[in-house]
């Protein structure tokens, strides 16, 4: 009797949480098995995933196939489909590198974008890092400050811009680009990198203060290693508009031998009323792989950077 009686009284609760159990473990599944079915996973995962390849996708598949058409295909509808090659020519490809300066606007436009990459983040590194762990009064308006100054349209600023590049002798040189492009990159990048720095604990700061740590060496050491992902995101972006920029270089540049690839190919593959579209999709194409090449390689810590550097 005494054995039967724990029994008795365990077995309501055991009644009791079961259900509970199997309701909670039910609806999970009946979450998880929500994909199981072909008509589901195909309206709420391919068709999406189908329509952001097309959209992502085609626009460089336009290029390709382009580039390796004929004049006679491009312009024939037709006897020729336009959303493929039958006859592909190696023509444009060969007027693009050697008919026209396009290898020299290449190095012109990677030597500008590196340069004025590396020179933005390290303004923007500094004013970063002042703004967000120096803790001065003010801190907030100037950050604030920093990034209204983003807003402002380079297509106002290359009127003043252009005034002190003429004065200062730098009209058609690469110094003339270096020197103008962090005016739009140092306070976005600066912004980026403020609140990523805002994501590290200040524990890790005063205890290298309290042993004997210099603030160069703080940020050396401590904040720069752990913010490499707001760092390469800021590089990326910083790359990606010095890249494309178009309205600079195409005011403070005038001789051939010294435009950046989105000039160059627009400039000089235009004569008049004819455009050479196969070069030109063949120049926009080399133009792309760079970035695209860039965002491959550090896709992953330009995720892990939307997220923050270190919790506490």
């Amino acid at each position: 009797m005494t054995d039967a009686t724990p029994q008795r009284a365990t077995e309501p609760g055991v009644a009791r949480d079961g259900p509970a159990r199997r309701g909670r473990g039910g609806d999970e599944g009946e979450g998880m098995d929500y994909l199981v079915s072909l008509p589901r996973r195909v309206v709420t995962v391919y068709l999406p995933l189908l329509v952001f390849l097309f959209v992502l996708l085609f626009p460089f598949y336009w290029m390709v196939i382009t580039t390796f058409k004929s004049n006679e295909e491009l312009y024939d509808f037709k006897d020729f489909s336009p959303f493929w090659v039958v006859h592909p020519t190696l023509h444009n490809l060969h007027k693009l590198f050697f008919e026209t300066h396009y290898p020299i606007w290449l190095w012109n436009t990677m030597v500008v974008s590196v340069v004025a990459t590396f020179l933005s983040l390290f303004c923007a590194v500094c004013a970063g890092y002042a703004i967000e762990r120096l803790r001065f009064k003010g801190s907030r308006l100037v950050g604030m400050a920093i990034f209204l100054a983003y807003l402002v349209p380079p297509s106002i600023l290359f009127i003043p811009l252009s005034t002190m590049v003429f004065s200062y002798g730098l009209f058609d040189s690469k110094f003339a680009l270096i020197l103008t492009y962090p005016t739009f990159l140092i306070p976005f990048c600066t912004w980026l990198l403020m609140g990523y720095f805002r994501s590290i604990p200040y524990e890790l700061e005063e205890c290298a203060l309290i042993d004997g740590a210099t603030r160069l060496q703080i940020l050396v050491k401590i904040i720069l290693p752990l913010a490499v992902p707001g760092l390469i995101s800021a590089g990326i972006f910083a790359f990606t508009l010095s890249w494309n920029e178009f309205i600079y270089a195409l005011t403070f540049i005038s001789s051939t031998t010294n435009k950046t690839v989105p000039v160059g190919v627009v400039t000089e593959l235009v004569e008049g009323d004819v455009y050479h579209w196969g070069s030109l999709m063949a120049g926009a194409l080399m133009g792309s792989l760079p970035v695209a090449v860039l965002y491959s390689f550090f896709v992953e810590y330009y995720v892990s950077s939307m997220t923050g550097a270190v919790k506490e």
